[in-house]
């Protein structure tokens, strides 16, 4: 007859549901997107670093919310925050400076005097944006206007507009590579080229959230 302490180890060592916290079975499916989840949107308001496995960061298509999570892995700190906040619609306004410097053809202008170079990159900005995040798209629409109309403004000025857009572009970049030097990460367009777009809507995702809008 087997005493009674080594019949409980026996159960203990097999481990039967009735003596003993049973197996735990390993997840057979994995989450099929992690960086969808909503808790990690959360965490990375308040600045918790929440990364992905590289399988899931190697998909041809990322969402707006993997993006702006990219990106702000290089901006965390909160001078090159502000600095970003100067420098991204400085930059912005000065590109599409550059593109309503150059001529159009004259069947540019017998649609409209408002159709240039700058404001078919707006149209093309906007479809982007629509593919990513069409609540974002809406936002950015009225202040791409806004830029539109602030250049018009800056076209009257004795001073050439390229000029003019020329040194702001210089100035903000400076500004731009000081913010990463203080923060000692490289600027995210050093690994995609597509991060120059999503500066300007990682700007407006922290206007949405303030308002409590979902995009």
């Amino acid at each position: 007859m087997i005493p009674a302490g080594r019949a409980a180890e026996a159960c203990s060592e097999c481990r039967h549901p009735a003596t003993a916290a049973p197996l735990r079975r390993p997840l057979r499916r994995p989450l099929r997107h992690p960086l969808r989840h909503p808790l990690r949107r959360r965490l990375l308001e308040y600045g918790v670093r929440v990364t992905a496995p590289r399988e899931a960061r190697r998909t041809s298509f990322r969402t707006v919310h993997q993006w702006l999570a990219d990106y702000g892995e290089s901006h965390r700190n909160p001078t090159n925050k502000l600095l970003h906040w100067l420098c991204v619609p400085v930059i912005v306004v000065a590109v599409l400076g550059f593109l309503w410097s150059i001529p159009v053809p004259a069947a540019f202008a017998a649609v409209s005097p408002w159709l240039n170079w700058a404001t078919l990159v707006i149209a093309l900005g906007l479809l982007y944006y629509a593919v990513l995040s069409p609540r974002l798209a809406f936002g950015m629409a009225p202040l791409l206007a806004l830029a539109a109309w602030l250049l018009a403004a800056l076209e009257a000025l004795p001073a050439p507009l390229w000029a003019t857009c020329l040194a702001a572009f210089v100035v903000a970049w400076i500004g731009q590579f000081v913010g990463h030097a203080i923060e000692g990460r490289k600027p995210s367009f050093f690994q995609d080229l597509q991060f120059l777009m999503i500066g300007p809507l990682w700007l407006l995702s922290f206007v949405y959230r303030r308002l409590g809008l979902r995009y």
